[in-house]
């Protein structure tokens, strides 16, 4: 027997309006609450509605009516196991979320990995969203832009027709490198965010830090280097505390050239930095300082007390979600940008007594 691919039928707006003797225009006034329908008519058009099992119109007419999916892509770097490990991108989502679902829009996440190549070039949505901390912004705002779609990049480089939602990365790590130098330490190190889309961790180098396309790492950078003119260290393959662990051991392992302090780029890096002490028998603060960047809750023991900079995440992924509205509504909004604050904790400290 032939198997049948058709599928059930979907029922109609135009059934449901005969089946309650009116017209097609009357029921979709009924649905859509849009217009003048007296109150018996309304209840016989639902009663027919769910005598027939219809739940209201199609959204894939109602998409190519409009002319718009109702779906805003956010772009993801990592595979979605890995993104939600970041307390930052879950709460950033929930911002996006905050503003974009009470439109009647839906969010749809988009993982752009270098294997996977990039889904945004036939992806249905109406707007995208780029999160800046990936090294491959810059491409992703070509495909976007090629196909005439609104874009919103958080922490992104700046570009000429993107909405920019920016963060004081620059400057709140030069408050964390003044806060060490305060407390007299010389022999700093960084731990950065993944660099650029080559995907190597390892020694970090002036040729390294020239050739990053990472805008978000590459700004937390400069900021330390304004207080630390020669500052190396070690770039990840992203914010995880596997990658701050695996940093840590090779920048703690030497006593020789061993560090006083790190800046680790994440709070999620500096308590892999801080597992990497303990392992290699070393006392934070008293050994080593560790701050962090992000100030969000992290339920592992070695970030407890962390000293850090706070950004306000919900209040950027909020921001991108408002920008995102206006410019579906053909405005023109401003860029923003916002503030980090300092949070002194129990990680730092004078250095040890040589």
């Amino acid at each position: 027997m032939p198997v049948d691919h058709t599928g059930p039928v979907r029922p109609t707006l135009a059934a449901v309006a005969r089946r309650a003797g009116v017209s097609s225009s009357t029921a979709s006034l009924a649905f859509n609450d849009s217009g003048p329908v007296a109150q018996e008519t309304r209840d016989r058009i639902l009663a027919a509605a769910r005598e027939l099992g219809y739940d209201g119109p199609d959204p894939r007419a109602r998409s190519l009516r409009r002319g718009r999916s109702g779906i805003i892509g956010v772009v993801l770097e990592e595979s979605l196991r890995d993104a939600f490990r970041d307390p930052m991108n879950v709460v950033m989502l929930d911002g996006i979320a905050d503003v974009t679902g009470p439109s009647g829009n839906s969010l749809l996440l988009l993982t752009e990995t270098a294997a996977s190549g990039s889904s945004l070039v036939e992806a249905p949505v109406d707007a995208v969203v780029l999160f800046g901390c990936s090294p491959s912004v810059d491409s992703k705002v070509e495909i976007v832009q090629r196909r005439g779609i609104p874009v919103v990049a958080i922490e992104g480089r700046p570009l000429p027709g993107v909405l920019d939602v920016g963060l004081d990365n620059r400057e709140a790590t030069r408050a964390l490198a003044e806060h060490l130098r305060g407390l007299g330490h010389t022999r700093v190190a960084l731990v950065t965010l993944e660099l650029d889309r080559d995907r190597r961790r390892g020694i970090l180098t002036p040729s390294r830090i020239d050739s990053a396309t990472s805008f978000t790492a590459l700004q937390r950078v400069r900021g330390a280097e304004e207080v630390y003119p020669d500052i190396g260290g070690y770039a990840t393959l992203g914010s995880t505390i596997d990658e701050g662990r695996i940093a840590g051991r090779a920048l703690l392992a030497d006593p020789a050239t061993r560090p006083t302090a790190v800046i680790a780029q994440s709070d999620l890096l500096a308590a892999g930095v801080i597992r990497a002490a303990g392992e290699l028998g070393l006392d934070v603060p008293g050994d080593l300082s560790v701050v962090g960047f992000d100030g969000v809750r992290i339920d592992d023991p070695a970030a407890a007390g962390l000293t850090t900079m706070v950004q306000p995440a919900l209040d950027k992924g909020r921001a991108a979600g408002r920008g995102v509205l206006e410019l579906l509504a053909g405005g023109s909004p401003s860029s923003v940008s916002f503030t980090s604050a300092f949070r002194r904790g129990s990680t730092t400290a004078p250095p040890p007594a040589v």
